[in-house]
């Protein structure tokens, strides 16, 4: 089965995730419509409390600056 992309700037942030997550372009877009689904609907609230529960946990015990990286993986952007 195939997904045309006829759109060229939905093409350049499809290369550009994949390239930015080593993943192949059809990960990237299955990752990305994965998270955009079990986003839907969620309040912003809600999802920003998950992101910051997230960020205290990776911080562990005594705490830690949680990297940009780490940031933009919780937002699914890393």
């Amino acid at each position: 089965m195939a997904l045309h992309i006829r759109d060229n700037r939905a093409l350049q942030l499809a290369k550009k995730l994949a390239a930015a997550k080593g993943v192949t372009m059809t990960r990237a877009v299955v990752e990305a419509l994965e998270s955009a689904l079990a986003h839907e609907g969620r309040p912003l609230r809600e999802r920003i409390a998950d992101l910051a529960r997230e960020a205290r946990h990776r911080a562990g015990p005594g705490g830690r600056a949680v990297t940009k990286q780490e940031i933009d993986e919780l937002w699914g952007n890393g």
